[in-house]
């Protein structure tokens, strides 16, 4: 038997995750780290709702407004990239706390700002935050959940990010048109109290504390785990399976990009630019294209743009129930099969009115949904623990790099006179590469972390 800290026989730290029963331990994690990604969504969508009002306001043109949306974007990609490094380097739970601190107080001083120029380096201030705790978060859950239901625990988890967005939408349709932008940002620093209480209420992952060669400090939150559990239960817990090889290795980021890992690296990389590429080419700028290019009013707009949420947060538990059972590479492959088809038949029959757009906007964001949550499951999975939230956070550049160029894209074609057939078409396209990249997916279903990269 593997000797972990001193201790014969009580089994690898793996082992003795994997044989953890369901609990409200699990609960209370994913309510708490939960709870962060939710914010960090509703944060990140808080421009979109903001812009037809600043549009007007402010007078801005469309290249302003696009390079006040682009600046969160960059600020998400430098964060994501900060992030991978810091979240392998001081821990899972304590990058996560200094990305909300950061997030919080960056929302505070979008919400007193006095014109573009301040708006936009606050909001690149926000977005550090933004881009570091989600792919880190999405790690530290990755680290914690049994291989056998993997999928649906990391995926009911990452249903909190949609209704995060939904709850920004939400929350716009009645706050921006009685408050006023302002007061968006203001509730968007709220998280900042989380900050604090995160590493005192959630375990540092011991997976991660094992590969940084602190086994004490691995065996006692391994330990802390388990009493927790049993506590919740009330039972004893099983005996750990047969142990399993463990890391005590620190990593590189140039491993990300060699042997095996350079096929895993690039296909998720592919994946993650045209998920976002699709998403933000088409939510960044909904609420202005109903505004200004419909002639709708300011609610309803934003009730349309709301809908396309709602219909994001049911696509990302279509893909929570099925994907334990049917693969992260067919889930991929329909979803963005899906996409494609959508945003193809709205090119093809023409723009002809808001509720049209909103219809097609909405399947659109079914999918897309499916697709980004099951990245955010998919991508701790594919690297060791000693490079996992590098890795993660890698896919996370990719994504930010769709977060940005989707939004420029189609406000460059907006802006030069194309019409709106162009802008779904373009979008269709992106999608159906999508869909070929993800063919050459490796495939994950019921394998454990360790299984996958010993």
């Amino acid at each position: 038997m593997t000797t972990v800290a001193g201790k014969p026989g009580l089994g690898s730290i793996a082992a003795r995750l994997e044989r953890l029963p369901q609990s409200r331990w699990h609960v209370k994690v994913r309510f708490l780290i939960g709870a962060v990604t939710f914010f960090e969504a509703f944060d990140q969508l808080l421009a979109a709702s903001a812009l037809p009002v600043l549009i007007k306001d402010w007078h801005l043109t469309t290249g302003q407004a696009t390079f006040a949306v682009t600046t969160g974007s960059v600020g998400m990609l430098l964060g994501a990239l900060v992030a991978g490094w810091l979240g392998d380097r001081i821990g899972r739970v304590r990058t996560v706390a200094l990305g909300v601190a950061v997030t919080a107080l960056g929302s505070l001083a979008v919400a007193f700002s006095n014109g573009i120029e301040l708006f936009s380096l606050f909001r690149f201030v926000q977005g550090l935050g933004i881009g570091g705790v989600v792919p880190v978060a999405a790690t530290y859950i990755n680290e914690i959940a049994r291989s056998d239901k993997r999928g649906r625990f990391v995926l009911i988890y990452e249903m909190i990010f949609p209704a995060g967005l939904a709850a920004a939408t939400l929350v716009a349709v009645w706050v921006v048109p009685n408050l006023g932008w302002r007061a968006m940002f203001v509730i968007g620093a709220l998280p900042v109290l989380l900050a604090a209480a995160l590493p005192k209420h959630v375990a540092e992952s011991p997976r991660w504390l094992l590969s940084q060669g602190r086994t004490e400090e691995a065996e006692q939150a391994i330990a802390r785990i388990e009493a927790e559990v049993t506590a919740a239960t009330g039972e004893p817990l099983p005996q750990p399976a047969a142990d399993r090889v463990e890391e005590t290795s620190r990593g590189r980021l140039r491993e990300l990009f060699t042997g095996r890992y350079l096929r895993r690296t690039t296909v998720v990389s592919g994946l993650w630019f045209v998920a976002y590429y699709v998403n933000h080419g088409i939510s960044t700028w909904l609420p202005s294209l109903y505004t200004k290019n419909f002639g709708l009013d300011l609610t309803t707009a934003l009730v349309y743009t709301l809908l396309s949420n709602v219909t994001g947060l049911l696509g990302t538990l279509a893909v929570a129930l099925v994907i334990d059972r049917v693969g992260r590479r067919p889930a991929l492959v329909a979803a963005l099969g899906g996409t494609t088809f959508t945003l193809a038949t709205l090119a093809l029959v023409g723009v002809t009115s808001g509720s049209q757009v909103a219809i097609f906007a909405s399947c659109t964001t079914f999918f897309v949904y499916a697709i980004n949550a099951g990245l955010y499951l998919y991508s701790p999975e594919l690297y060791p623990t000693r490079n996992r939230a590098k890795g993660a956070a890698f896919g996370g550049l990719w994504n930010r790099l769709g977060v940005i160029l989707g939004p420029i894209t189609v406000g460059a074609i907006i802006g030069g006179g194309g019409s709106l057939m162009i802008v779904f078409a373009q979008l269709a396209v992106v999608a159906a590469v999508g869909a070929v990249i993800a063919l050459f997916a490796v495939e994950t279903k019921g394998k454990t972390l360790e299984e996958l990269n010993s």
